[in-house]
């Protein structure tokens, strides 16, 4: 797969692209602005809030995806298996992360500010399921929706039960914990696969949505390798640390798959401001 960037306008679309690149504006200006205040007035500037911030990207990723449904009126590009895996992932993370300490970070922010951002996304992607499937469901591109994600969540469930951690001391929430993990990389493949299915072409707005998961996750990996020492687990093989590594590995390909992708958005945001269009050629 390769992806380029297009910044292609005519005078017809001006009024359409104004629109949401001032939406998109706004949102980074809100959530860059919360985040600067839980960093610094929250957890004091402490390197464990990286999580709360990889959260909060999170949150303005899927506040993104839902402005592209509402300012389109269509659920055109957005992969509701992609949106069904993530609810999942945040279903199974929260299940521990609201009152296990394990997977949390140790300032001020992990408190509640984590949490209420993860209960957030998770809200919002209920709701752009509904909007995918129920209201705006004429505009789905259902037939090219059709990524096997079963295989994948088992997959994630199989494997957390071998590799998770054991943080929160407890097997069953560590497991649900490390699926959320692996379940969260899974989730982007549906929506590349749409985007593959469907000719290519990608908007302005869904565009951000990946970006900004990438960024989430480039955060939370950068914390994870930091901490890589203090997770711990009963190890298999004398003193190997197969879940620090687990976890790891679940940052690097996440990124890995939106390396490409995140590569051409970057020269399309340069060429074309917050509006630009991605477009993916097949080779």
């Amino acid at each position: 797969m390769m992806f380029s960037a297009s910044s292609t306008s005519s005078p017809a679309d001006g009024l359409r692209k104004h629109a949401p690149s001032y939406e998109v504006s706004v949102a980074y200006g809100v959530f860059l602005l919360i985040a600067a205040v839980v960093y610094h007035f929250v957890a004091g500037g402490e390197f464990s809030a990286i999580m709360t911030m990889s959260v909060i990207f999170q949150c303005l990723a899927m506040a993104l995806l839902c402005l592209q449904s509402l300012s389109s009126g269509s659920a055109a590009g957005i992969s509701a298996r992609s949106l069904g895996l993530e609810a999942l992932s945040l279903l199974c993370r929260l299940s521990s992360t609201v009152w296990l300490n394990g997977y949390l970070p140790v300032d001020a922010s992990g408190d509640w500010i984590y949490q209420a951002a993860e209960v957030c996304t998770l809200v919002l992607v209920v709701w752009l399921l509904r909007r995918v499937l129920v209201v705006q469901r004429a505009t789905y591109d259902e037939s090219d929706d059709s990524f096997p994600t079963l295989p994948m969540a088992l997959g994630s469930f199989v494997c957390a039960v071998f590799l998770h951690a054991d943080m929160n001391s407890r097997p069953l929430f560590d497991s649900l914990w490390m699926a959320g993990l692996f379940l969260g990389v899974v989730a982007v493949l549906p929506q590349l696969w749409l985007i593959s299915r469907t000719g290519g072409r990608v908007e302005a707005l869904t565009s951000h949505f990946i970006a900004m998961m990438a960024v989430s996750r480039a955060l939370s990996g950068i914390f994870m390798w930091h901490a890589r020492f203090d997770l711990t687990c009963e190890p298999w093989l004398n003193d190997w640390n197969h879940a620090a590594w687990a976890i790891l590995a679940a940052h690097f390909i996440h990124l890995l798959l939106l390396a490409d992708f995140a590569y051409y958005y970057v020269r399309g945001i340069a060429r074309a401001g917050l509006a630009c269009i991605t477009e993916v050629d097949m080779v």
